[in-house]
């Protein structure tokens, strides 16, 4: 285990802004799992993320597209938006995405990602979103929520995700 912190994010705006921070952590070629339940904050995150990677194009949940490659505006890494939700395969389906950008060369943040997609890295964040105490009207985004990130790897040994909050 490497590095690991939990949160309490009051708010989508908040959540957004965790995003924001953890971008400045993220550099090209990580991968990036983000678990919790619908309407956990799983794309209010990446939101804060593509903000905070100077990405092209709005972010969105890739439900229906399955993913989405937000290029950067400032020479940074792309940003590739994944929803694992619907990948029985996972990793074969991954590979069968023929995403067009080079995966070591972007940040991929994988939405419903854990226990498909964790061989494409060793080195990984795994960020779990739940909901704080009593919250469980998946339409109701005021409810605090409790954000765990954990480290993976060489990759993540020395990070401090404790300056996050």
């Amino acid at each position: 285990m490497g590095a690991q912190t939990t949160l309490t994010v009051a708010s989508p705006q908040a959540m957004t802004g965790l995003g924001l921070r953890l971008a400045a952590l993220l550099r090209a070629g990580d991968l990036v799992l983000l678990s919790g339940e619908l309407g956990a904050g799983k794309t209010t995150l990446t939101r804060g993320l593509g903000e905070g990677l100077g990405v092209r194009g709005a972010v969105t949940s890739p439900t229906f597209v399955i993913a989405r490659v937000h290029p950067s505006l400032v020479a940074g890494p792309a940003l590739v938006h994944v929803d694992a939700y619907r990948l029985g395969g996972g990793l074969d389906e991954m590979e069968d995405l023929d995403l067009d950008v080079s995966l070591p060369e972007s940040v991929v943040v994988v939405e419903w990602g854990e226990g498909k997609v964790e061989e494409l890295s060793q080195d990984r964040l795994e960020v779990r979103i739940e909901r704080a105490l009593g919250g469980t009207d998946p339409q109701d985004d005021s409810d605090p929520r409790q954000v765990r990130l954990t480290g993976l790897g060489p990759r993540w040994a020395a990070v401090d995700l404790g300056a996050l909050a």
